[in-house]
C-alpha cells in the first residue's frame, strides 16, 4: 500500500508525462502547420509550457 506521498508523487509524475505528451503533440502540430500562424497553437503552448514551469520542468530538451 503506498504512503499519501507516495500517492502523491505518482499523480504528479503522471501528471508530468501527460503534459510532456501534449506539448510534443503541439510541437509537431506547429512543425506540420509550416510556418503559418495560429494564435490558438502558440496559446496552448504557452500555457503548456507554464504548467511545465510551474511542475520544475524545462521544455528546453524537448523542443523541436
Amino acid at each position: 500500500l503506498l504512503s499519501r506521498r507516495q500517492r502523491q508523487m505518482c499523480i504528479r509524475d503522471r501528471l508530468i508525462t501527460v503534459l510532456i505528451d501534449k506539448y510534443t503533440d503541439l510541437q509537431r502540430i506547429k512543425r506540420a502547420n509550416n510556418g503559418v500562424e495560429n494564435q490558438e497553437l502558440e496559446y496552448q503552448i504557452k500555457v503548456t509550457i507554464a504548467k511545465l514551469a510551474s511542475l520544475g520542468v524545462s521544455v528546453e530538451d524537448i523542443t523541436l
